[in-house]
């Protein structure tokens, strides 16, 4: 579990491909030196494992699943990567609930400066938009962000100074694939309002609300 808090930006420095998997070695001073083998560490939002680490670099496998449904399938050496170790028990939950696991993908529209932050617009499929809400959490390339409008076809975060400067956004542009994870209680929410929903209408529940569905 993470929280879409980024602690470093990384480098892609070389991609090993094996099939229908991949290694990546990455370079992260500071970070590599403490990560243990078998820790989960996310990259741009999608949970790896460690499998070592060497000097500032670290290696971690990327399974056929986590290179078909996420941007890191078409990553390349130089890359810019969002990193974060999984939360511990005790930590301060700044950002929210992020599990590392990619919903899907979705293609950045435009990155507007609004005062000293940024307003950040992404394309998104209907998988996501339908769970996703005004002022509610999104994590995108890993990054916990607020929605601030969502409408059929895409949405938009605002991006403070802070998140701008400590994260790969600042290398992305128009028409770049990013990493898109829907909010955990969003997606459980949708899911048991929808199996109620083939049983039931909401007019059948005792006090007539949607709650109630819950």
């Amino acid at each position: 579990m993470f929280t879409g808090l980024i602690e470093q930006v990384g480098r892609l420095e070389r991609v090993e491909p094996m099939g229908r998997t991949a290694r990546f070695w990455i370079l992260a001073p500071g970070m590599a030196p403490e990560l243990a083998q078998g820790e989960s560490v996310a990259m741009d939002g999608a949970c790896l494992t460690v499998e070592r680490a060497a000097g500032d670099s670290f290696l971690a496998f990327a399974s056929e699943e986590t290179l078909s449904r996420t941007t890191l399938g078409e990553a390349r050496p130089g890359r810019e990567v969002n990193l974060e170790r999984a939360l511990r028990f005790g930590d301060r939950l700044g950002g929210h609930l992020v599990a590392g696991h990619v919903d899907a993908t979705g293609a950045l529209v435009s990155l507007e400066g609004r005062g000293e932050g940024y307003l950040l617009r992404v394309q998104a499929p209907r998988e996501i938009l339908d769970v996703s809400v005004s002022k509610g959490s999104i994590a995108v390339d890993g990054i916990s962000l607020t929605l601030v409008e969502v409408s059929d076809v895409d949405f938009t975060a605002a991006i403070i100074p802070q998140t701008y400067q400590n994260t790969s956004l600042r290398a992305r542009r128009p028409g770049d694939r990013v990493n898109l994870e829907s909010d955990l209680m969003g997606k459980y929410v949708a899911k048991v309002l929808g199996a109620r929903g083939n049983s039931e209408s909401p007019r059948e529940t005792r006090s007539g609300t949607v709650f109630d569905l819950l």
